[in-house]
């Protein structure tokens, strides 16, 4: 009889998740799945609300991530309302996103994805955390990090009111010019995250690359795809977090697609499974062919590692420097890596740190203008930057007083799903055998997920008419009474 292995709830991710695995009669792993049970119905409630409400609406989507919704939401206003903003606007955008893909990538590795590493995947689950990463690297890294996230989140609030959900963005610009105290303040702590950032990677090299079992376990075929990957890059297709066009890369690094924002539904589309509120995106060309990589296969990733390898290259020159190292000493470029996405993380947040030192150091950013008031008469806009978690599409349509009549989120998460699943399945099937298993094997298919950072939060978005629903009742005893279906 099929015996079934449930890890709820999977930890160190923004949201919520479950992993079904089951098992057949010899106890080898005949399937996996990766099950997200919340829904969070943005795309639906926002219908009727102006549009100029969007991107404090969408923001509410999650509280690690609200400032990519932000953007993405300011953006596609641009867009809608037929603005271009004024240049000084457009690079404290660029600015204030900086900061915070600093300080989100920081999180990631310190706090969630970190502690797989610095700690051990096999550890104690109570020592992978953030408190067994400071036994490990000491209290006096844990106060850098606790200060180097403040003072940047400080200077998010100040730039725009809040950190958590920004007043910032507003169609054809933002909210309030930058002061030379702010200025002189962004350049102080710019400096100091591009050291955190160089320490944060001799941290990976000397605990993670240094050490042979981790080495080997991030280039092992477990947590090895060869997919398609995604991901903005500017004219030079350099590495871009705030702007440019779509490229895609086929598994052997060739330029498959590179495409405007507005062209993203001819170029991608959205496949749904009946047991998971998320939706699984793929190539339209290719189509779907299930939970399957390969260049016939429809499946991209985004994510850090997806955007280096679309990218030719880092504008900023510490960056690119490890951008260099990265892949000589992975073996080449595309690197095909599950793992190798901390890495990537961790190269991301010092050209994130160099590229507020670079914006901070433009005259052009004190400039008073840093608004184009709107004039046109809305209809249909698209917006996208690239969020800590992959590429992030806003898609809104209004009538002519500009109220939302439909509105569509193509969202990190919901990109690299498919892979997501593919590497679950692939992870336990190599993991699990004879029914024999513990803690340390069900961590181990854990981390396929956590390079990602996935937030299901933000992934979960209605889709009429196929969203499933599941009721289960259950006695006080804990033996399930009820349930109920609707698929």
């Amino acid at each position: 009889m099929t015996r079934r292995i449930t890890i709820d709830p999977i930890t160190r991710l923004e949201g919520h998740g479950k992993i079904e695995i089951f098992l057949n009669d010899e106890g080898n792993v005949e399937n996996a799945y990766l099950q997200v049970p919340e829904l969070r119905g943005f795309e639906k409630f926002v219908v009727g609300r102006p549009a100029e409400d969007m991107p404090r609406i969408t923001e509410r989507i999650c509280g690690v991530c609200p400032t990519a919704h932000h953007m993405a939401s300011t953006k596609c206003l641009d867009d809608l309302f037929k603005i271009d903003p004024p240049q000084a606007a457009k690079k404290i955008r660029e600015l204030f996103y900086s900061i915070f893909m600093f300080e989100d990538h920081t999180l990631h590795f310190y706090f969630l994805g970190g502690p797989d590493f610095v700690v051990g995947p096999k550890a104690p689950k109570e020592e992978r955390n953030i408190i067994g990463v400071l036994g490990k690297v000491g209290l006096e890294v844990g106060k850098k990090v606790i200060g180097i996230r403040k003072k940047a989140r400080d200077i998010m609030t100040e730039m725009a009111g809040r950190v958590i959900h920004p007043v910032f963005g507003l169609p054809g610009g933002i909210s309030k010019p930058l002061t030379k105290e702010v200025v002189k303040t962004i350049k102080e702590v710019a400096k100091e995250g591009v050291e955190f950032s160089q320490f944060s990677l001799k941290v990976f090299d000397d605990l993670v690359l240094k050490n042979k079992e981790y080495l080997d376990l991030i280039k092992s075929d477990i947590y090895t795809h060869r997919t398609y990957y995604m991901g903005l890059v500017d004219e030079k297709n350099r590495l871009n977090f705030y702007d440019g066009k779509i490229r895609v890369v086929d598994p052997e690094g060739k330029e498959y697609v590179k495409f405007p924002v507005k062209e993203y539904f001819k170029n991608i589309e959205e496949h749904v499974e009946p047991w998971s509120y998320l939706k699984f995106l793929f190539l339209k060309d290719k189509g779907w062919k299930g939970f399957v990589d390969g260049k016939d296969s429809g499946i991209y990733r985004v994510a850090p590692l997806a955007r280096l390898n679309v990218s030719d290259g880092i504008e900023t020159p510490r960056a690119n420097e490890e951008y260099d190292r990265m892949y000589k000493t992975l073996g080449g470029k595309p690197s095909h890596l599950t793992l190798a996405f901390h890495w990537a993380r961790l190269i991301e947040a010092l050209y994130a740190a160099e590229n507020m030192e670079r914006l901070a150091n433009d005259p052009e950013i004190l400039h008073p203008k840093v608004r184009t008031i709107p004039t046109a008469t809305p209809e249909e806009g698209v917006g996208v930057v690239e969020a800590p978690r992959g590429t992030l599409i806003h898609h809104y349509k209004t009538d002519k007083r500009g109220i939302i009549e439909e509105a569509n989120l193509i969202v990190a998460t919901q990109n690299n799903s498919a892979a997501i699943n593919m590497g679950i399945q692939k992870a336990a099937k190599a993991l699990i055998k004879e029914g024999k298993v513990d803690e340390g094997i069900l961590n181990l298919i854990e981390i396929t997920f956590r390079a990602y950072d996935p937030c299901h939060g933000c992934g979960t978005h209605l889709l009429p008419g196929h969203v499933p629903l599941e009721i289960n009742v259950y006695k006080k005893s804990g033996e399930l009474f009820y349930s109920f279906r609707n698929h």
